[in-house]
């Protein structure tokens, strides 16, 4: 083979290799048995209090953690990788929309429902890293976006739920979680 052949051939090689990674992010899928529970942004979930004992409580518009090695600093809701926690959303064609045809007009009528996002959740990010994607039945696609203090290991999560009394409706349960990792 000539010198000049095996340049071009190695460009071709290196330009495929970054269309997979640019393009199609070669990610890897497996599915694991994890057990999911929820979580919401109240003070019982999220371990924070209204108003300062240092204001006499008098601040209750205010929030600050009440346990950890953050106690009394102020709370912001956002996760452990600074985004705000939301539900997923599964956008305007699903196989729900399959299911329910009729609810597709009220989708088109409110433009925020049409496209899809991912919901927040709560892993041990040792052995789920930021931005790994998974897929939870039941409750739908979601990216790692933060940690819980009680999640340990790779067997669990936390799903983030809109209410308190959905998160409760949801409690505790193993499930085959589809895991997508970049």
């Amino acid at each position: 083979m000539s010198k000049s052949v095996s340049i071009r051939f190695s460009l071709g090689m290196l330009a495929g290799a970054f269309f997979c990674l640019w393009f199609v992010g070669c990610a890897t899928s497996r599915e694991v048995r994890i057990t999911a529970t929820a979580y919401c942004g109240c003070g019982s979930c999220c371990d924070w209090e209204r108003g300062s004992w240092k204001f006499l409580k008098l601040d209750v518009w205010n929030r600050y953690v009440s346990k950890g090695n953050r106690r009394g600093k102020t709370y912001t809701g956002k996760t452990a990788s600074g985004t705000r926690p939301r539900e997923p959303h599964a956008g305007l064609f699903t196989a729900d929309s399959l299911q329910r045809p009729w609810a597709i007009p009220f989708k088109v009528l409110l433009p925020w429902n049409i496209p899809s996002r991912d919901g927040t959740i709560a892993a041990d990010t040792r052995y789920h890293p930021f931005g790994t994607r998974m897929h939870v039945p039941g409750w739908g696609w979601g990216v790692v976006e933060d940690r819980g203090g009680a999640i340990k290991g790779p067997s669990r999560i936390d799903l983030f739920h809109k209410s308190h009394s959905d998160g409760l409706k949801w409690g505790r349960k193993t499930l085959p979680v589809t895991v997508v990792r970049k």
